[in-house]
């Protein structure tokens, strides 16, 4: 398989997966500035949407979009618990919160990264995700992860979109059970070696 990704970018969400899975995979750098692979092939002509990530596997099948990549590599590694069973109400949480980080958190982080976005525009995306990480601060009490004490791929999207508070001064400090829940995912030997994989560690 190869996970083609930008260091940093929501594409770190399916490389920790990734490593968490212990699936063999190529990880493949793909500039999301000036969307060429290191060899110089156009990133179009692989993903015609342009952005990362993508995974192409081994049947030369390609599947984008990183809630979808998540829960086929967790399907793939059932005994890692990285996603509950298909049909299960468990397994529709989990696809409840990767729906929520997608739309209520991710796309709010996005005109905060472009500098073209007028500040007032800003300054309203910057309160709601202020108002949306109450809630999953709230949502932590008492919880090691998001769905109790198994780590799932909802978990890894949440950390990944969380560490961008950090460059676009996002002051969530005070959310305790948020920054605890932080400190525990960072500590995951398979997210310290995808950090590491993409120079960010």
């Amino acid at each position: 398989m190869k996970l083609y990704y930008s260091p940093g970018a929501c594409s770190l969400s399916p490389h920790i997966v990734l490593h968490e899975s212990g699936l063999p995979f190529e990880a493949v750098l793909a500039s999301t500035k000036t969307h060429k692979l290191q060899d110089g092939t156009d990133y179009y002509t692989v993903n015609p949407k342009g952005y990362v990530p993508l995974l192409e596997l081994d049947d030369g099948q390609r599947l984008t979009e990183g809630p979808v990549i998540v829960q086929w590599i967790a399907d793939q590694v059932p005994a890692k618990k990285l996603a509950p069973p298909a049909g299960t109400m468990a397994r529709y949480r989990v696809m409840e919160w990767l729906n929520f980080v997608t739309a209520e958190i991710h796309k709010q982080f996005s005109p905060l990264f472009n500098p073209a976005y007028p500040e007032e525009a800003k300054a309203i995306n910057r309160e709601k995700l202020l108002g949306r990480y109450a809630w999953v601060d709230g949502q932590l009490a008492g919880r090691q992860y998001l769905m109790g004490d198994d780590f799932t791929v909802a978990d890894a999207y949440l950390f990944v979109v969380t560490r961008w508070t950090v460059p676009m001064k996002l002051d969530i400090s005070s959310r305790a059970n948020l920054a605890a829940y932080m400190g525990r995912v960072a500590q995951r030997p398979a997210v310290r070696r995808a950090l590491e994989a993409e120079g960010l560690a």
